[in-house]
């Protein structure tokens, strides 16, 4: 009979949810084992935020010595070892994911690499890996299986004509010197500016009428503008038909909405950066029925599935597939398992996306708030007015907030520009106090900041902004 071990909870996968539900659950003192099918970090570590933001840095830096002149420097000739660029950003996942396996034994958290399976309720089996054939009993699972990309019918991905995100970062010696890009959501911008960057002929493609179609209006025109000023194709309320891959090019359509015609284009390669799609791929067993909607695991204010003792958090459970919301939800799946005090699902957060400009927002777009019937308010102020970003020669974007008419309360604030993901931390703390736009605006920032950007903006919607 195979060996059996009991666990208070066993969590699978070992991304932003998986691992922080594991260390949670650690903290309180709980006997619990992590099983990550490759790495601990999982997605996000090794395969998604953190490797794409070290790209996308040596990508900013790039750019930054090219206009060093304005600054009274001289940088003659400058040049990119791609490889480098490419290897760095491997070496910062790997050393982010040594991290994490130093906080598993911190916190006493067994670690194994394999796939696993939930086999009955209590029950969980390695399936694959070096632990192939155990087993563990356990009185909880929390499933944090993540997502993969998304991938088009029919179109083979083969990591050199044809690439999703992940072969995106696997190693190369050179960019391509041009690629299609599909999807203008954050991963499809992102990697639009990163190739863009290092000299790839870029074309950006948007089935919808806006890129970052979940932001607001007013950032979406801003950073197209910002893109092709950049030299950037951008195609919006444009498909893309009739994929040929060649042998050393990708051939393809492009379908303007209603418009009958076609017009053909060809790139080195193609990157599809349509969304994501559920992976629960092998972690139930025929004898576990979840409840699911479109593929994703249905869980109540606990975290809690269909099936008592079985938890799931993290992309597994729909979007906004963010990985600072995963371990949000994870912490608290565990807090809640356990009788702790939890702050239940996820309500206020924000969203980042790390192309140059930046964006950063939560709450409502000024398009959501008008489809509400709201009654409301819009401040502006733009990064031109604002010294700190004039000085630093990052001036492009501005902060936008829509608020309630009458009381002040902040319906959703949105910022395209230098360091957005850094100054929307503000926003997000304002409205989870149920703070007012004008708290925000009389309290004193320091000068010169980038946040008095959001002080003036919140001035904005009374028409007290001093600096425009």
């Amino acid at each position: 009979m195979a060996e059996t071990t009991e666990y208070d909870l066993i969590v699978i996968g070992g991304g932003p949810a998986g691992y922080a539900g594991a260390i949670r659950a650690g903290q309180l003192g709980k006997k619990v084992a992590c099983i990550e099918l490759e790495r601990a970090g999982g997605t996000c570590l090794n395969w998604g935020c953190i490797p794409t933001k070290a790209l996308l840095k040596s990508a900013e830096f790039f750019r930054s010595l090219q206009k060093a002149e304005t600054f009274g420097i001289n940088v003659k000739d400058a040049g990119f070892d791609f490889a480098k660029v490419m290897d760095r950003s491997r070496g910062v996942a790997g050393q982010m994911a040594k991290g994490v396996e130093f906080l598993f034994r911190k916190n006493k958290v067994d670690y194994f690499v394999g796939r696993a399976q939930v086999s009955v309720p209590g029950m969980v089996e390695i399936t694959e890996g070096e632990h192939k054939g155990k087993f563990f009993k356990t009185k909880n699972v929390l499933l944090a299986t993540g997502c993969k990309p998304r991938r088009l019918p029919d179109v083979p991905v083969d990591g050199q004509r044809v690439l999703t995100s992940r072969e995106a970062l696997e190693p190369r010696k050179s960019p391509p010197k041009s690629i299609v890009i599909i999807g203008a959501g954050a991963i499809g911008v992102e990697f639009a500016y990163f190739y863009n960057a290092f000299g790839s002929k870029v074309t950006l493609v948007e089935m919808l009428p806006q890129v970052v179609p979940v932001e607001d209006e007013d950032v979406a025109k801003a950073l197209q503008r910002a893109f092709e000023k950049q030299g950037i194709t951008v195609h919006v309320n444009t498909k893309v038909e009739n994929i040929r891959v060649r042998k050393d090019k990708v051939e393809l359509s492009l379908v303007k909405t209603g418009e009958a015609n076609s017009t053909e284009l060809e790139a080195e390669s193609l990157l599809i950066a349509i969304g994501v799609t559920p992976n629960l791929e092998g972690a139930l067993s025929n004898k576990v029925k979840l409840d699911l909607e479109r593929g994703y695991v249905k869980v109540n204010d606990n975290y809690e599935s269909s099936v008592k003792g079985i938890y799931a958090a993290g992309d597994i459970i729909g979007p906004p597939w963010l990985a600072h919301v995963a371990t949000f939800e994870a912490v608290n799946a565990v807090n809640a398992m356990f009788g702790h005090h939890h702050a239940g699902r996820v309500k206020i957060f924000p969203g980042a996306t790390y192309c140059q400009p930046q964006i950063a927002s939560t709450g409502l777009t000024e398009k959501a708030a008008k489809e509400k019937g709201l009654s409301y308010k819009v401040g502006k102020f733009p990064f031109t007015a604002s010294g700190k970003a004039v000085a630093a020669g990052d001036s492009e974007g501005f902060v936008k907030i829509i608020t309630d008419a009458k009381t002040g309360e902040i319906y959703g604030a949105h910022i395209i520009g230098n360091e957005a993901p850094e100054l929307i931390a503000e926003y997000v703390l304002a409205m989870n106090m149920e703070g007012t736009v004008d708290e925000v605006h009389r309290s004193i920032h320091a000068h010169p900041t980038l946040s008095e950007a959001l002080m003036e903006a919140a001035a904005a919607t009374s028409g007290e902004a001093i600096h425009i």
